[in-house]
């Protein structure tokens, strides 16, 4: 009998992603979506006129080399030594990917060797651990906890062992919101150096953080910057999540290897996109003031509609998303939940527990993940349909 050709087993577990479920059951009720991290407003004009510029000066169509566009990449060191005093080689220690996620799997596909151990913390981004089971390694798990959302120190020290190569890091962190502390990333720190680690750390939403917090790469502690790869895009800070511009710095050493993995991933990045992105990161710095300033604003309408609509929320310190408990209103765990508030009350939300591993998923059963990257009418209506929720 002849066998039907099918798709190989590397892929066979990974099902369609969450986000695409609740988007289209968002789209069948039209429901309000804060579901997607994606902003439901465009990008600043000049930013995008920075692109089109560079579409049609006749210079940039053709591939743009390999690690990127030097300018771009010294943009990229300029950014990271004016708000971090850090010192990167824009040469050897900078390279541009399509966007922050094909950063993270080029860093663990150059970074990491079959049988490794890779260290994640829970709640994480989806694609960090089919980036891991892809390269051979295998996800080593420490949970953030509710309603603080802190690891334990005695967890995170025995995920630590001679296997461990590497441990994904993301500050500020989704979906969590939280902005880890300079005493909890000099734990994770010493960790590294007492055994040897490498840090990949997505910094995607460091210019998104509040109240005064301050946003510590970990690159910056002591003797850390010659053992992380950082990673950043152009997508939460300036509203261009379509364009996929990410990139990676590090000593380079460690970005040799996000290099040669990423040559062989997309070779180049979309070259327009890095003209325009050398100009945003040159911004004054009061570009990044009035962006936390609407996001602050925005981040408020979002917390008051659910906490009057009864959900326990935790005030998230950065990112644009934030993580509410439920139990007090609904019945039942964070899938039902989305289900429910889709289909009854017209607004999209993320269920959690699709970022933890089967073991720890419990912890954020009841948890529901709302993104307030949305406009502020949008975020009013918000309020108005849950309004009826806790009745």
């Amino acid at each position: 009998v002849m066998g039907m050709p099918t798709y190989s087993k590397r892929v066979a577990g990974f099902g369609t992603t969450v986000f695409t479920e609740i988007n289209e059951l968002a789209q069948k009720h039209q429901a309000l979506n804060l579901g997607q991290g994606r902003p439901d407003f465009d990008g600043p004009p000049d930013i995008i006129d920075a692109a089109v510029k560079a579409l049609q000066s006749g210079k940039h169509n053709q591939y743009a080399p390999g690690n990127g566009v030097l300018a771009t990449r010294e943009a990229i060191a300029a950014h990271a030594d004016r708000f971090y005093g850090l010192k990167v080689d824009p040469q050897d220690g900078v390279v541009i990917t399509a966007g922050a996620t094909e950063a993270i799997f080029s860093a663990v596909l150059g970074l990491v060797d079959r049988g490794d151990e890779v260290i994640v913390i829970e709640p994480f981004f989806d694609s960090y651990v089919p980036n891991i089971t892809m390269a051979g390694a295998r996800p080593v798990y420490v949970p953030l906890r509710p309603p603080n959302w802190t690891f334990d120190p005695d967890e995170m020290k025995a995920a630590f062992n001679k296997h461990t190569r590497a441990i994904i890091l993301n500050t500020p962190h989704n979906p969590t919101g939280r902005v880890f502390t300079r005493e909890e990333l000099t734990l994770i720190a010493d960790l590294c150096k007492e055994h040897d680690v490498t840090v990949i750390s997505d910094e995607v939403y460091e210019h998104l953080v509040f109240d005064g917090q301050t946003h510590i790469p970990i690159a910056t502690l002591p003797d850390m910057f010659e053992r992380t790869v950082t990673i950043s895009s152009l997508g939460k800070t300036f509203s261009v999540t379509g364009w996929k511009t990410g990139w990676a710095y590090g000593p380079a050493e460690l970005i040799t290897g996000v290099s040669r993995a990423h040559q062989f991933v997309t070779f180049a990045m979309f070259h327009p996109a890095q003209i325009a992105a050398a100009y945003a990161l040159n911004l004054p710095g009061t570009y990044f003031e009035e962006l936390q300033a609407m996001y602050t604003v925005k981040r408020d309408l979002l917390m008051h509609a659910l906490t009057s609509a009864g959900l326990k929320a935790r005030t998230p310190q950065g990112t644009y998303f934030v993580m509410a408990d439920f139990s007090d209103v609904f019945d039942g765990d964070d899938i039902d939940f989305s289900r429910f508030l889709t289909s009854e009350f017209g607004v999209a939300c993320i269920p959690p527990t699709f970022f933890y591993s089967t073991d720890h998923a419990h912890m954020a059963s009841t948890q529901a993940r709302f993104a307030f990257c949305k406009s502020d009418e949008t975020l009013r209506q918000v309020g108005e349909r849950l309004a009826h929720l806790g009745k």
